[in-house]
């Protein structure tokens, strides 16, 4: 079959490997549509992981399975998420399921821009969804995605009411707006530098969007929230100057959702004295558990989120690193996804 293997920025190839066999408790699944996520594109973060195979955003259809495996059968329309939990450990228990052990070794194999992936146990059990006749497989690809938006909002305590800025406009940044909109935010306000963008989340449901190289952020902020302050910011970028931006923005008693990880030396001053006496909280959203896949996939049947207005450009597996160098640039365009027949 073939693969799509990262070795560096830039450098992917296609590449022939056997099909992988599956154990009793394990299923094979064809795969129909994988995205790009910007993470896979972060120079520092894929210095920490290649080579691999490309891709977690994944769905398909399942052709064999294990003769343990009872929960699905060959002709499943399926979501697989890259990571699942024990469900039985004190982090899970407590709902942390990116904190489980189990959650951050398990994955897919061999990753998501492959013609065939082997489902793993811990996987199949815990985190594998069966997609509605209603929810395409691009749907189902854009379901992983969708619930770390989901917990981000929760972990935000969002209410209705609430005014909230999203800083990064590209395709979570797009999610992001949606539901802060569907969660009952009264102003959502989008902040990017790339018009096309820009435009886009005014389609898609954001009172204002703003571009930050002509324009004041704070001072706009302010103008659009009557003095008041944003009560939540997610911070798509993981840059510092993105967190310091959030920080000037957020209300008294807001919260500053920090989206996307930085790289692992960069650092952050802050005043404490502010933050204790003006109650902001700093609050990190890593990834999402199966709670949050589940909810992503009610939504997306219910048509709140829809990869259709999302999915912005497709391509056939040899042409992966277009896809790839598109994401990267963060130019016009949004999910760029992988197709396959």
């Amino acid at each position: 079959m073939k693969v799509a293997k990262l070795y560096d920025f830039g450098d992917i190839k296609i590449e022939e490997v056997p099909l992988p066999e599956i154990e009793d408790d394990e299923m094979l699944v064809k795969v129909k549509a994988c995205g790009i996520c910007s993470s896979d594109t972060m120079k520092w973060y894929i210095k920490k992981k290649a080579p691999l195979v490309i891709g977690h955003e994944f769905s398909g259809v399942v052709v064999k399975v294990g003769s343990k495996v009872d929960k699905f059968k060959p002709g499943d329309r399926v979501f697989i998420h890259h990571h699942a939990p024990c469900m039985e450990c004190r982090h899970c228990k407590r709902g942390n399921y990116v904190m489980c052990d189990v959650w951050k070794s398990s994955k897919i194999i061999p990753g998501g821009i492959a013609e065939y992936v082997k489902v793993p146990d811990v996987n199949l059990r815990n985190d594998t969804l069966r997609l509605p006749d209603d929810v395409s497989f691009e749907d189902g690809a854009i379901v992983e995605p969708v619930a770390c938006s989901v917990k981000a909002f929760k972990r935000a305590g969002i209410r209705k009411g609430d005014y909230v800025v999203v800083l990064g406009l590209g395709f979570m940044g797009q999610v992001n707006v949606k539901l802060a909109k569907f969660y009952g935010a009264e102003i959502v306000v989008g902040v990017d530098k790339v018009k096309y963008r820009i435009e886009k989340a005014i389609e898609n449901g954001a009172d204002y969007a703003v571009n930050f190289l002509n324009e004041n952020i704070k001072s706009k902020v302010l103008e659009f929230t009557n003095g008041y302050g944003a009560d939540i910011v997610i911070v798509g970028p993981g840059t510092i100057d993105a967190i310091k931006l959030g920080l000037e923005i957020v209300a008294k008693g807001g919260k500053l959702i920090l989206f996307t990880p930085t790289p692992d030396d960069a650092k952050l001053e802050i005043r404490p004295y502010e933050i204790y006496f003006n109650e902001i909280s700093i609050i990190p959203s890593y990834s999402a558990g199966p709670d949050d896949t589940i909810e992503a996939l009610d939504l997306i049947s219910k048509g709140i989120v829809r990869a259709e207005n999302l999915v912005t450009h497709k391509f056939k597996i040899e042409n992966t690193l277009d896809a790839f160098m598109l994401t990267a640039n963060a130019g016009e365009s949004l999910k760029c996804m992988i197709v396959f027949d």
